[in-house]
């Protein structure tokens, strides 16, 4: 704690420092701030000189520096700030013991000095914070805030004197940090080259991780090594970590604002260093103060399951800025989307184009069949044609091919119930985009579409940014500064048109869906399309177990599950879906978007009508959701309550090899029976030789039932259940 004191002394020739340090527990690069300013205290042999001489001198508000420590509401997550010969640190206990060693902080610029030593610490200022907030939409309605802070004023001893805040929020669940830099005069405009926060794990024994700065972006399957044996110059975050002693932890940020991605850069001795994704100049951030940075977060659980019902990074996002956003509405659709991944349609004009009125009309009639809401068009805009992920620019986002009538198309659905979702692909020809973007969302809104979606296909680093005169100034990354803000101008933009986003190639997420509630849902990881690539080849059973400890932690993710024909050897003989049937439906709980698309084609879903029940039932909004059981990788067991009901809904998926977990239905109101409406996987189903068997059954249960769940090699379970 910093300690402030008035203190009398008369300074005497024969005075060293070691008995003055001795006297007031001050160090050798401690500060003495007389009369309001401030001199350092200076050696010469070992005799203390001091500035200011007389008789006696009057040592006004004399700081005493030590640690400065915020522990979580729990007091189980303690944070300690310190400076080290000027150097600012950080470091991280829990349960007394230290889980993050003294790491460092600052920043590196283009042309200036260094904001990463030479500090002293002006002030200090503690508070507390506790709320309850409800979300419009989620995997849960009300989320508590509640959390410790501590802010530290940093100056520099130096004659620039630039200041420096840092804002630490400790929650029972982790933790969130972020650098601030008020607007001052040495300290207006600046290049970023460097952010050097530092994470200095203590025992890591395993991380699940994706590489960076690779062409597909995020589109890889997930790796699990220590963090010292990671090959690559980076890796992005979410990065989930497990400890030697079974400790759960995951990097990541929140509320990313006019900056650049962080990616982690292993240093080696289970160190992570902050590598914010670059320009093309080379320079990570271009600003000017004041700036906040984006919140660095921490994420500690004793259960794999605790990470996914930890909100950290929500809580770290500002509240709703939209006002009433009664007009976002969760739901499931339907599209061609998965018929053209199969090379049943193509998105371009000719024979095979799906984007027709006519074909439109049929998935239309099957949505209002089945009470789905929403039906999605892709490839219905001018700009198909060729090489669009290298054209882009011909891309019009309101002019149909002649063989689609939107207005039609839109009517019709309206007299059946069902809305139309837009669609934009950009192939990240962004100003292309952001010149169309205005009107394209007013031509929607007139069309009463109130959800699109948009597309950023490219190869990374292969966003083309383009001079005033059109030129080409620079191939940037898909996450780095110009794209986090294209997206979020895009999130803005469509906001006031009251439109809400399913985003695919997207930036990663960072919670900002709470301060925008139209930012629905994203891809952003290996989504269910892989499944349907000649090149890359189909996701394995264990890649669904790992994504709601990693891609999942921060937000919705737009999968695409429901594939009830899971080998199509007419169209792609050397693919196949590596899951079970079953599995298929437990997605939709495991896998959590507020737009859940049933991405198989209609024939397919009329005959596996049974199975295709609970794809009918199964709501994408909810009230409550907890974690049964999980191990990253292996298996996971999910239960969510339904908002707009009294039912709830499990799912359950395991990795290659079968397994039986129990699940305690202790979530249930007590005194009540309700049924269990089970699709499990059949007699002898696996993924590999026989992934079709579904057993389909009911049974009374409850809050004293403890379900046995038998998943079959690349399995799963789904249930849904009502009061009886």
């Amino acid at each position: 704690m910093e300690k402030t004191t008035n203190i009398l002394y008369t300074v005497k020739p024969g005075d060293t420092f070691y008995s003055i340090a001795q006297r007031f527990h001050v160090t050798i690069h401690d500060i003495i701030r007389i009369n309001g300013l401030f001199y350092p205290i200076l050696f010469v042999g070992q005799l203390l000189k001091i500035p200011i001489y007389a008789e006696n001198v009057l040592l006004k508000s004399l700081k005493l520096y030590s640690t400065y420590s915020v522990s979580s509401p729990d007091g189980r997550v303690q944070v300690a700030f310190m400076l080290k010969n000027g150097v600012p640190f950080y470091r991280v206990t829990y349960n007394d013991k230290l889980i993050i060693k003294p790491s460092k902080l600052g920043f590196t610029f283009k042309n200036a000095e260094p904001l990463n030593r030479n500090f002293i610490v002006t002030a200090s200022k503690y508070g507390s914070f506790d709320e309850i907030w409800t979300q419009p939409w989620g995997e849960v309605k009300e989320i508590r805030n509640h959390y410790n802070e501590l802010r530290v004023d940093l100056e520099e001893t130096t004659e620039t004197l630039r200041r420096m805040t840092l804002v630490f929020r400790v929650y029972n669940y982790g933790l969130g940090f972020r650098y601030e830099l008020p607007k001052q005069d040495n300290l207006s405009h600046f290049e970023i080259l460097n952010e050097e926060t530092e994470f200095a794990l203590t025992d890591v024994n395993e991380a699940w991780w994706i590489p960076a700065y690779q062409e597909l972006y995020s589109e890889y399957l997930f790796n699990k090594t220590p963090l010292d044996s990671i090959p690559y110059r980076a890796v992005h975050t979410p990065l989930t970590m497990k400890t030697a002693d079974g400790l759960y932890m995951s990097i990541h940020e929140a509320n990313l604002s006019d900056y650049s991605s962080m990616t982690l850069m292993p240093l080696g001795n289970n160190t992570l260093a902050a590598d914010l994704v670059p320009w093309s100049d080379g320079v990570k951030v271009k600003g000017s103060t004041p700036l906040k940075t984006p919140w660095r977060t921490i994420q500690i659980a004793e259960k794999p399951g605790d990470l996914i019902t930890s909100y950290l990074i929500l809580n770290l996002n500002e509240p709703n800025k939209l006002g009433n956003v009664s007009w976002v509405k969760p739901g499931k659709y339907i599209g061609i989307w998965w018929g053209i991944h199969l090379g049943k349609y193509t998105w371009s004009s000719g024979p095979k184009h799906g984007a027709t009125t006519e074909n439109a009309k049929r998935y239309i009639d099957f949505a209002a069949k089945y009470g789905i809401p929403m039906v999605l068009i892709e490839g219905w805009n001018i700009g198909w044609d060729n090489d669009w992920i290298k054209h882009g620019e011909k891309f019009d986002f309101t002019t149909p091919y002649e063989d689609y009538d939107i207005v039609e198309v839109t009517s019709y659905a309206a007299k059946k119930g069902v809305k139309i979702i837009g669609h934009m692909e950009t192939a990240t020809a962004i100003q292309n985009f952001e010149r169309q973007m205005e009107k394209a969302f007013a031509f929607y809104k007139n069309l009463g579409i109130d959800v699109v979606k948009s597309g950023y296909v490219t190869f990374d680093p292969g966003v083309k940014r383009l001079d005033e005169q059109g030129n080409l100034a620079g191939l940037e990354w898909r996450d780095g500064q110009y794209m986090v803000n294209h997206h979020r101008k895009v999130i803005e933009t469509a906001a006031r048109y009251h439109i809400s986003l399913d985003v695919h190639e997207p930036i990663k997420d960072t919670g900002e869906r709470r301060t925008y509630p139209n930012m629905m849902t994203r891809e952003g990881a290996r989504g269910q399309e892989f499944d349907a690539s000649s090149q890359h080849g189909s996701n394995p059973p264990d890649h669904t177990t790992i994504l709601p400890f990693t891609r999942l932690l921060p937000g919705p993710m737009d999968y695409t599950p429901g594939i009830v024909k899971l080998t199509y050897k007419e169209y792609k003989p050397n693919n196949r879906v590596q899951g079970t049937l079953a599995k298929q439906l437990a997605l939709y709980v495991v896998i959590y978007s507020p737009l859940q698309m049933a991405a198989d084609l209609p024939e397919n879903y009329e005959k596996q009508r049974d199975a295709f029940q609970f794809i009918i039932d199964v709501p994408t909004d909810w009230q409550d959701t907890k974690v049964l059981n999980g191990e990253i990788g292996k298996y996971v067991t999910i239960v969510r309550k339904d908002r707009n009901s009294e039912d709830w809904y499990l799912g359950s998926i395991t990795n290659e090899n079968g397994r039986t977990l129990g699940a305690p239905l202790t979530f249930l109101e007590p005194n009540i029976k309700y049924v269990a409406e089970i699709y499990a996987d059949g007699a002898g189903a696996a993924w590999k030789c026989n992934p079709y068997p579904v057993d389909i059954h009911k049974a009374f249960v409850d809050r004293n039932t403890i379900l046995k769940l038998r998943l079959a090699p690349g399995g799963g379970q789904a249930i849904r259940i009502r009061q009886a």
